[in-house]
């Protein structure tokens, strides 16, 4: 299998190593960080398991989960967490998380395109479609401005904080989609697989 290595004008996705393990838990850790995803704040125990679980995944083949670092462009650190796990009639879901530093800064946006090149380019997908809280507007202009459109809501998706959450959902279709400038690299082509999954 070929290791994924994307990057676009100012980032890089980058397949996850043991040694992301801190700079993970300094987002899945952080209640910031994690505010509007679906879970609460990972202890370093669950993240070294996400850790791991990322790595093995990487292996399976078929490949059905693409768990990848965040970078800057050149740089080796981890900044975020991208996830892309596919499911039945080529399609996938994607979710990430960046490091609260970097909010503000436009990088969400490239990563929801890095991550729509994977779908589209490398694993051959026909739709792409990701999932936000209700409160979290700064995902809604996010997602907006990777191309993708406002599908929905999901009544009581999620059960998080003791109390279930509606989620609004997005998506694009492969025809809908233009690649960003500047992208280059991936693995191999043909690379597909089914799952049944939720975002990060």
């Amino acid at each position: 299998m070929t290791p994924v290595h994307l990057f676009g004008p100012r980032l890089a996705l980058r397949e996850v190593e043991p040694e992301d393990t801190d700079a993970l838990l300094a987002i899945y850790g952080d209640p910031e960080a994690t505010r509007h995803l679906s879970f609460e704040p990972r202890t370093p125990e669950q993240v070294q398991a996400i850790v791991d679980r990322s790595i093995a995944s990487a292996a399976d083949s078929p490949r059905t989960e693409y768990c990848l670092a965040i970078t800057r462009l050149g740089e080796h650190q981890l900044i975020g967490y991208a996830r892309l796990a596919t499911e039945p009639q080529q399609a996938a879901t994607i979710g990430f998380a960046l490091h609260p530093a970097e909010w503000g800064k436009g990088l969400g946006t490239e990563t929801v395109q890095l991550l729509c090149a994977l779908g589209f380019q490398t694993v051959g997908l026909h739709r792409i479609w990701a999932a936000r809280s209700p409160l979290n507007e700064a995902s809604a202009r996010t997602l907006l401005r990777a191309g993708m459109t406002e599908d929905g809501r999901i009544r009581d998706h999620v059960f998080v904080r003791g109390a279930w959450r509606d989620s609004i959902t997005y998506s694009i279709l492969e025809h809908e989609w233009t690649p960003i400038d500047g992208l280059d690299g991936g693995p191999a082509p043909g690379v597909q697989g089914t799952a049944d999954s939720q975002g990060t």
